[in-house]
């Protein structure tokens, strides 16, 4: 049993690479590269999701290298180790922050950030509600990748409102835009813009059917690439805080009464 575990710390110490480098850390060859293996992963994570997670994790994983690398030290292990703890600590809470107040499909602050956002409005501001026309008969036509598509290019548009404009995912294909310290009149132009670059976008369609054979795809790129595109409308209602509407809520009831007007009107509008 004994002469089995020697082997395995042979084996674990043995290095990997005949060097003079790493000659005066503890950590064997082996130990160093799981650490810079680890940190990279962690890193291609963060960078392809931009999770604080991630980030949290490749700190954490620094604080632990330099611990060990430190370990016949006096307090130089317990000190990373508890630094790694804090890094992973805090990058949980900022993720929990993220889930809680940015909506996962679009990016968007959610509808509880935008109540907590609303309990520090001062006496001048306007609200508009944004909604998707026609998003269900979208859906049901062109599936719901592509309806996840329409909430995604309609929030990136969103969150580019001029004016001092907040974007918010109110929920389901309905947003939100705030204009703190804005009058409905300032608002209204950079809503019609919104309403102007949210039609003008076209998405495109990928043809039904692909050529099955590498080569073939080569030639037919940009024959099968779209086949057709189309485009989404949106219906936006605003109002603006006044001394009928002196609370948040009701100039959002406001704003939605406008918003029902607006698609009653047709669609593809701003309404008052």
């Amino acid at each position: 049993m004994f002469a089995g575990k020697t082997q395995t710390t042979a084996w674990a110490y043995a290095p990997l690479y005949e060097t003079t480098l790493f000659a005066a850390s503890p950590i064997p060859q082996f130990g160093l590269a799981a650490i810079a293996l680890s940190f990279a992963v962690c890193i291609v994570a963060w960078c392809l999701k931009r999770v604080p997670i991630d980030l949290g994790f490749a700190g954490a994983v620094i604080a632990f290298g330099i611990a060990m690398n430190g370990i016949a030290l006096p307090q130089v292990f317990p000190v990373f180790i508890a630094a790694g703890a804090l890094i992973l600590t805090i990058a949980v809470l900022q993720d929990t922050f993220r889930m809680a107040f940015r909506d996962e499909l679009t990016g968007l602050p959610s509808r509880r950030e935008l109540n907590e956002r609303m309990m520090g409005l001062g006496r001048r501001y306007t609200i508009a509600m944004v909604d998707v026309d026609r998003f269900k008969n979208f859906n049901d036509t062109h599936g719901h990748d592509l309806g996840d598509q329409v909430l995604k290019m309609v929030a990136a548009k969103l969150a580019d409102v001029g004016g001092g404009g907040k974007a918010y995912r109110y929920g389901g294909e309905e947003f939100t835009v705030l204009f703190p310290g804005k009058r409905l009149d300032a608002a209204v132009p950079h809503l019609e813009a919104l309403r102007k670059q949210v039609v003008d976008y076209k998405l495109a369609l990928r043809a039904a059917t692909r050529p099955e054979k590498t080569q073939s795809v080569k030639r037919q790129r940009g024959a099968f690439r779209a086949s057709k595109s189309v485009s989404v409308t949106i219906s936006i209602g605003v109002a603006q805080r006044n001394d009928k509407l002196a609370t948040p809520d009701n100039v959002i009831k406001a704003a939605d009464k406008a918003l029902y007007r607006a698609k009653r009107g047709g669609r593809n509008q701003v309404s008052r």
